[in-house]
């Protein structure tokens, strides 16, 4: 078992945009990276073997809150892990539940000891305290795993932002004395990321991210700047945390977002993203291609017997015309979601792994500013 290991590879010479590799006990990643949603240790649409043949993906998510709940810790422990429960043996980032009880408001409340919530499967109550959640982390078995935190909602006033801050703060702190008395449960190293909060306060956000720095975590990761503040304050505030955030350790910007948005937190020097915008727009026909977005359902694919996307190679991407994707749409037929789904996620993975080849090229500043262009067309 080894330590999370971080190796930056190359710099962007115009921007912030960087390359590295990260290496766990299941696997390399290399950066900067999407991480696939699979909230429920599976991501929607999608087997484990199309992950690894089509999108190619290297890292999958899945979520403290939801599996807790079902299957439940009893199974997985039994099970050996959610790795062997779900069949990826690459790495697995779990999300600590934060942003789940913060989509609760109606149901939970904020204490300092955790947080009281109601299931939204059956109303059953229970408490998420920092404890806990390590606990849960454990038995669930992820490479790495996040601090639970307070993600406040946009538009906060600032005493309430401080205040989530500071406690943010307290349990990242009750946190790391969890896991440094217990021990993972599988054989593998488990990495902790702390998180930066401050919403949109440009104090609290330098506070947090020195905070969070001073802990020399294996990565950290930037929170509460996907929920409903602008495109501009999200990459302003990312900037900033950025700013501070130690360069020789991976940085993941949580739940963001486009492509365009990857693009320019790459820009940035983001290195980790993950959003559930490819498979759940995939669902509802929206696809994100190399020359725009698409909307599957417009009649004006009917008749295109051409390729959903020629811009990159891909296996779904290449072989499926339009106009057979627009069919499946208004047929309801269950395809129509896997096909767009595996491209928007091959999409990504690719987008990621191009701006990848341009940093080591030294042209990525002239090629993201093209790309963020054409990516944003709607057709």
């Amino acid at each position: 078992m080894a330590k999370l290991n971080f190796d930056l590879q190359h710099t962007d010479t115009l921007s912030r945009a960087r390359t590295g590799k990260i290496t766990t006990d299941h696997g390399e990643i290399l950066t900067p990276i999407f991480m696939p949603v699979g909230t429920v240790g599976s991501v929607k649409a999608v087997n484990q073997q199309q992950l690894t043949n089509i999108v190619q993906a290297q890292i999958i998510l899945g979520n403290t809150y939801h599996l807790y709940l079902r299957p439940g810790i009893q199974v997985l422990e039994q099970a050996g892990g959610l790795h062997k429960f779900n069949g990826w043996q690459k790495p697995i980032l779990t999300d600590s539940g934060g942003y789940q009880v913060f989509s609760l408001a109606g149901t939970r409340k904020i204490k300092e000891e955790g947080v009281y919530f109601q299931s939204h499967i059956d109303g059953s109550r229970h408490l998420f305290s920092p404890e806990k959640v390590m606990d849960i982390q454990r038995s669930i078995g992820a490479d790495i795993i996040m601090a639970f935190d307070e993600c406040p909602h946009a538009g906060c006033e600032y005493v309430y932002a401080r205040k989530s801050m500071e406690l943010t703060h307290r349990w990242l702190d009750r946190c790391l004395a969890r896991l440094a008395e217990t021990e993972g449960r599988y054989g593998h190293t488990q990495n902790l990321f702390p998180i930066v909060q401050g919403s949109t306060f440009k104090d609290l956000r330098i506070a947090s991210a020195q905070y969070i720095a001073s802990k020399n975590a294996a990565g950290n990761a930037i929170g509460g700047l996907s929920v409903g503040e602008t495109e501009e304050e999200m990459y302003a505030f990312t900037a900033l945390s950025c700013e501070y955030l130690p360069a020789d350790k991976p940085r993941y910007l949580m739940g963001v977002g486009t492509p365009w948005n990857i693009l320019e937190g790459i820009s940035l020097g983001v290195d980790m993203f993950d959003c559930v915008m490819p498979t759940r727009n995939a669902r509802n026909g929206m696809l994100f291609t190399t020359q725009g977005v698409m909307n599957m359902k417009n009649k004006k694919w009917a008749n295109d017997f051409s390729a959903i996307d020629a811009g990159f190679e891909n296996e779904i991407s290449n072989y499926y015309s339009k106009a057979y994707l627009r069919h499946l749409f208004v047929s309801g037929e269950l395809l129509a979601g896997q096909l767009a789904s595996l491209h928007n996620l091959s999409f990504y993975l690719w987008l990621v792994k191009e701006a990848r080849r341009h940093i080591i090229a030294g042209d990525f500043t002239s090629w993201k500013q093209e790309m963020v262009q054409r990516l944003k067309i709607r057709m």
